[in-house]
Protein backbone atom coordinates (compact mmCIF):
# COMPACT_ATOMS: atom_id res chain seq x y z
CA UNK A 1 0.00 0.00 0.00
CA UNK A 2 1.23 3.24 -0.92
CA UNK A 3 2.77 5.45 2.40
CA UNK A 4 1.17 8.90 2.92
CA UNK A 5 4.06 10.94 1.13
CA UNK A 6 6.13 11.59 -1.95
CA UNK A 7 8.75 8.33 -1.23
CA UNK A 8 8.90 5.40 -3.33
CA UNK A 9 7.93 2.65 -1.36
CA UNK A 10 11.13 0.35 -2.59
CA UNK A 11 13.94 0.32 -4.80
CA UNK A 12 11.73 -1.47 -7.38
CA UNK A 13 14.29 -4.46 -7.54
CA UNK A 14 12.76 -6.60 -4.80
CA UNK A 15 8.88 -5.87 -5.09
CA UNK A 16 6.85 -9.17 -6.33
CA UNK A 17 5.39 -9.41 -9.78
CA UNK A 18 1.90 -7.81 -9.52
CA UNK A 19 -0.91 -10.35 -9.22
CA UNK A 20 -4.04 -8.95 -11.02
CA UNK A 21 -7.15 -9.91 -9.81
CA UNK A 22 -10.32 -10.65 -11.75
CA UNK A 23 -13.16 -7.97 -12.08
CA UNK A 24 -16.97 -8.42 -13.18
CA UNK A 25 -17.77 -6.74 -16.68
CA UNK A 26 -19.62 -3.94 -14.96
CA UNK A 27 -16.39 -2.91 -13.06
CA UNK A 28 -16.14 0.08 -15.35
CA UNK A 29 -19.31 1.50 -13.87
CA UNK A 30 -17.78 1.74 -10.24
CA UNK A 31 -14.48 3.11 -11.10
CA UNK A 32 -16.10 5.92 -13.29
CA UNK A 33 -18.25 6.88 -9.91
CA UNK A 34 -15.45 6.98 -8.01
CA UNK A 35 -13.26 9.12 -10.76
CA UNK A 36 -16.32 11.66 -10.50
CA UNK A 37 -15.95 11.39 -6.61
CA UNK A 38 -12.82 12.76 -7.01
CA UNK A 39 -13.43 15.47 -9.62
CA UNK A 40 -16.01 16.65 -7.48
CA UNK A 41 -13.57 16.33 -4.08
CA UNK A 42 -11.05 18.40 -5.98
CA UNK A 43 -12.27 20.35 -8.35
CA UNK A 44 -9.39 23.08 -9.11
CA UNK A 45 -6.51 20.74 -9.57
CA UNK A 46 -8.80 18.40 -11.54
CA UNK A 47 -10.04 20.73 -13.97
CA UNK A 48 -6.05 22.13 -14.18
CA UNK A 49 -5.42 18.31 -16.10
CA UNK A 50 -8.81 18.77 -17.77
CA UNK A 51 -7.48 22.28 -19.78
CA UNK A 52 -4.83 20.54 -20.85
CA UNK A 53 -5.95 17.59 -22.47
CA UNK A 54 -8.68 20.43 -24.15
CA UNK A 55 -5.60 22.30 -25.55
CA UNK A 56 -4.10 18.99 -26.70
CA UNK A 57 -7.32 18.80 -28.64
CA UNK A 58 -7.46 22.03 -30.05
CA UNK A 59 -3.96 21.39 -31.50
CA UNK A 60 -5.57 18.26 -32.97
CA UNK A 61 -8.36 20.52 -34.78
CA UNK A 62 -5.88 23.26 -35.91
CA UNK A 63 -3.95 20.51 -37.66
CA UNK A 64 -7.05 18.73 -39.22
CA UNK A 65 -7.87 22.19 -40.90
CA UNK A 66 -4.21 22.33 -42.44
CA UNK A 67 -3.23 19.08 -43.09
CA UNK A 68 -5.52 16.47 -42.51
CA UNK A 69 -3.42 13.57 -43.15
CA UNK A 70 -1.33 14.58 -40.22
CA UNK A 71 -4.46 14.52 -37.97
CA UNK A 72 -4.07 10.32 -37.23
CA UNK A 73 -0.61 10.83 -36.19
CA UNK A 74 -1.99 13.59 -33.85
CA UNK A 75 -4.61 12.04 -32.78
CA UNK A 76 -2.09 8.87 -31.98
CA UNK A 77 -0.08 11.57 -30.00
CA UNK A 78 -3.61 12.37 -27.95
CA UNK A 79 -3.79 8.76 -27.23
CA UNK A 80 -0.63 8.13 -26.38
CA UNK A 81 0.05 11.61 -24.22
CA UNK A 82 -3.01 10.71 -22.30
CA UNK A 83 -1.48 8.59 -19.79
CA UNK A 84 1.41 10.69 -18.91
CA UNK A 85 -0.48 13.93 -18.62
CA UNK A 86 -3.27 11.76 -16.62
CA UNK A 87 0.28 11.19 -13.70
CA UNK A 88 -1.39 14.10 -12.27
CA UNK A 89 -5.05 12.68 -11.72
CA UNK A 90 -3.45 9.35 -10.73
CA UNK A 91 -1.83 11.42 -7.97
CA UNK A 92 -4.85 13.26 -6.84
CA UNK A 93 -6.91 10.11 -6.72
CA UNK A 94 -3.64 8.31 -4.51
CA UNK A 95 -4.03 11.57 -2.28
CA UNK A 96 -7.23 11.81 -1.95
CA UNK A 97 -7.08 8.38 -0.94
CA UNK A 98 -4.73 8.12 1.80
CA UNK A 99 -6.25 11.29 3.18
CA UNK A 100 -3.97 14.67 2.37
CA UNK A 101 -4.85 17.83 1.84
CA UNK A 102 -5.97 18.24 -1.99
CA UNK A 103 -3.25 20.19 -4.14
CA UNK A 104 -2.17 20.84 -7.44
CA UNK A 105 1.41 21.34 -6.30
CA UNK A 106 2.28 18.17 -5.22
CA UNK A 107 0.88 16.39 -8.70
CA UNK A 108 2.93 18.51 -10.82
CA UNK A 109 6.43 16.26 -9.84
CA UNK A 110 5.25 13.22 -8.94
CA UNK A 111 6.72 11.66 -12.47
CA UNK A 112 10.15 11.97 -10.38
CA UNK A 113 9.00 9.37 -8.29
CA UNK A 114 10.08 6.72 -10.48
CA UNK A 115 11.42 8.74 -13.74
CA UNK A 116 13.35 6.01 -15.37
CA UNK A 117 11.18 3.44 -15.66
CA UNK A 118 8.18 6.20 -16.64
CA UNK A 119 11.14 6.98 -19.42
CA UNK A 120 11.52 3.49 -20.81
CA UNK A 121 7.64 3.32 -21.13
CA UNK A 122 7.48 6.24 -22.71
CA UNK A 123 9.83 5.33 -25.02
CA UNK A 124 8.07 2.26 -26.20
CA UNK A 125 4.99 4.20 -26.26
CA UNK A 126 7.19 6.64 -28.41
CA UNK A 127 8.29 3.71 -31.02
CA UNK A 128 4.58 2.92 -31.23
CA UNK A 129 3.50 5.99 -32.06
CA UNK A 130 6.44 6.58 -34.87
CA UNK A 131 5.58 3.16 -36.43
CA UNK A 132 1.88 4.42 -36.52
CA UNK A 133 2.49 7.95 -38.13
CA UNK A 134 4.64 6.03 -40.68
CA UNK A 135 1.70 3.46 -41.31
CA UNK A 136 -0.71 6.24 -41.65
CA UNK A 137 0.88 8.59 -44.18
CA UNK A 138 1.78 5.31 -46.00
CA UNK A 139 -2.28 4.27 -46.18
CA UNK A 140 -2.85 7.42 -47.57
CA UNK A 141 -0.40 7.51 -50.05
CA UNK A 142 -1.34 4.04 -51.29
CA UNK A 143 -4.84 5.00 -51.52
CA UNK A 144 -4.88 8.36 -52.77
CA UNK A 145 -1.71 8.26 -55.49
CA UNK A 146 -2.95 10.85 -58.00
CA UNK A 147 -4.13 13.99 -55.71
CA UNK A 148 -5.07 14.62 -52.10
CA UNK A 149 -8.45 15.09 -51.43
CA UNK A 150 -9.84 18.60 -49.70
CA UNK A 151 -11.00 18.41 -46.39
CA UNK A 152 -14.67 18.41 -47.37
CA UNK A 153 -14.07 15.72 -49.99
CA UNK A 154 -12.35 13.18 -47.50
CA UNK A 155 -14.68 14.14 -45.17
CA UNK A 156 -17.91 13.36 -47.62
CA UNK A 157 -15.74 10.10 -48.16
CA UNK A 158 -16.00 8.75 -44.41
CA UNK A 159 -19.45 9.82 -43.08
CA UNK A 160 -20.62 8.16 -46.60
CA UNK A 161 -18.22 4.99 -46.83
CA UNK A 162 -17.80 5.47 -50.67
CA UNK A 163 -13.88 4.71 -49.82
CA UNK A 164 -14.47 1.52 -48.22
CA UNK A 165 -11.09 -0.11 -48.76
CA UNK A 166 -9.24 2.87 -47.43
CA UNK A 167 -11.29 2.90 -44.31
CA UNK A 168 -11.19 -0.69 -43.77
CA UNK A 169 -7.45 -0.84 -43.86
CA UNK A 170 -6.87 2.61 -42.29
CA UNK A 171 -9.06 2.00 -38.87
CA UNK A 172 -8.37 -1.75 -39.01
CA UNK A 173 -4.59 -0.78 -38.98
CA UNK A 174 -5.17 2.13 -36.22
CA UNK A 175 -7.26 -0.51 -34.24
CA UNK A 176 -4.08 -2.61 -33.87
CA UNK A 177 -2.53 0.11 -32.68
CA UNK A 178 -4.80 1.74 -30.14
CA UNK A 179 -5.28 -2.12 -28.63
CA UNK A 180 -1.49 -2.55 -28.18
CA UNK A 181 -1.24 1.07 -26.54
CA UNK A 182 -4.34 0.48 -24.39
CA UNK A 183 -3.20 -3.28 -23.28
CA UNK A 184 0.04 -1.75 -22.09
CA UNK A 185 -1.10 1.42 -20.36
CA UNK A 186 -4.72 0.11 -18.18
CA UNK A 187 -2.00 0.20 -14.79
CA UNK A 188 1.24 0.05 -15.92
CA UNK A 189 1.79 3.86 -14.75
CA UNK A 190 -0.12 4.05 -11.83
CA UNK A 191 1.76 0.89 -10.56
CA UNK A 192 5.13 2.19 -11.27
CA UNK A 193 4.03 5.42 -9.10
CA UNK A 194 2.38 3.73 -6.49
CA UNK A 195 4.76 0.88 -6.16
CA UNK A 196 7.92 2.48 -7.71
CA UNK A 197 7.81 -1.27 -10.03
CA UNK A 198 9.72 -0.88 -13.01
CA UNK A 199 8.27 -0.87 -16.52
CA UNK A 200 8.35 -4.15 -18.06
CA UNK A 201 6.51 -5.98 -15.04
CA UNK A 202 4.02 -2.98 -15.00
CA UNK A 203 3.69 -3.42 -18.72
CA UNK A 204 3.12 -6.91 -18.91
CA UNK A 205 0.60 -7.01 -15.72
CA UNK A 206 -1.57 -4.49 -17.97
CA UNK A 207 -1.15 -7.26 -20.58
CA UNK A 208 -2.28 -10.12 -18.48
CA UNK A 209 -5.59 -7.62 -17.11
CA UNK A 210 -6.73 -7.07 -20.40
CA UNK A 211 -6.20 -11.29 -21.10
CA UNK A 212 -8.23 -12.20 -17.63
CA UNK A 213 -10.81 -9.60 -17.94
CA UNK A 214 -11.71 -8.89 -21.78
CA UNK A 215 -15.44 -8.25 -21.00
CA UNK A 216 -14.76 -5.45 -18.45
CA UNK A 217 -11.68 -4.27 -20.59
CA UNK A 218 -13.85 -3.78 -24.07
CA UNK A 219 -16.78 -1.77 -21.23
CA UNK A 220 -14.07 0.36 -20.43
CA UNK A 221 -11.99 0.98 -23.62
CA UNK A 222 -15.43 2.08 -25.23
CA UNK A 223 -16.48 4.45 -22.36
CA UNK A 224 -12.70 5.91 -22.32
CA UNK A 225 -13.84 6.38 -26.44
CA UNK A 226 -17.12 7.67 -25.42
CA UNK A 227 -15.93 10.25 -23.93
CA UNK A 228 -13.10 11.28 -25.60
CA UNK A 229 -15.59 11.49 -28.48
CA UNK A 230 -17.68 13.62 -26.75
CA UNK A 231 -15.27 16.00 -25.54
CA UNK A 232 -14.85 16.54 -29.20
CA UNK A 233 -17.83 17.20 -29.96
CA UNK A 234 -18.39 19.90 -27.76
CA UNK A 235 -15.67 22.03 -29.29
CA UNK A 236 -13.01 20.38 -27.05
CA UNK A 237 -14.99 21.96 -23.60
CA UNK A 238 -16.06 18.51 -22.61
CA UNK A 239 -12.33 17.37 -22.55
CA UNK A 240 -11.83 19.92 -19.47
CA UNK A 241 -14.44 17.56 -17.68
CA UNK A 242 -14.06 14.28 -19.51
CA UNK A 243 -10.74 13.46 -18.97
CA UNK A 244 -9.97 14.08 -15.73
CA UNK A 245 -13.04 11.60 -14.76
CA UNK A 246 -11.11 9.28 -17.02
CA UNK A 247 -8.03 10.33 -15.57
CA UNK A 248 -9.08 9.37 -11.69
CA UNK A 249 -11.31 6.21 -12.75
CA UNK A 250 -8.01 4.75 -14.25
CA UNK A 251 -6.24 5.04 -10.84
CA UNK A 252 -9.62 3.15 -9.25
CA UNK A 253 -9.52 0.60 -12.00
CA UNK A 254 -5.51 -0.03 -11.08
CA UNK A 255 -6.80 -0.55 -7.42
CA UNK A 256 -9.82 -2.98 -8.56
CA UNK A 257 -7.21 -5.11 -10.78
CA UNK A 258 -3.79 -4.98 -9.22
CA UNK A 259 -4.11 -7.25 -5.46
CA UNK A 260 -2.39 -4.58 -3.13
CA UNK A 261 1.20 -5.62 -1.19
CA UNK A 262 1.15 -7.47 2.00
CA UNK A 263 1.17 -5.42 4.54
CA UNK A 264 4.41 -5.35 6.54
Amino acid sequence: MPQPNDAPLDDGQHLPFPTVRDVPAGAPLRWLARGLADLRSCPIPSLFYGFCFAGMGLLITFVFEHAYEYTSALTSGFLLLGPFVAMGLYEISRRRELGLRCSLAPTLTVWRRNVGNLGIFAVVLGVVFLVWARASLVIFALFYTNEMPNLSGFLDQVLSLRNFEFLGVYFGIGLVFATIVFAASVVSIPLMLDRNQDAISSMLASFGALLRNPAAMLVWAFFIVGLTIVGFLTFHLGLVVTMPIVGHATWHAYRDLVEPLPKT
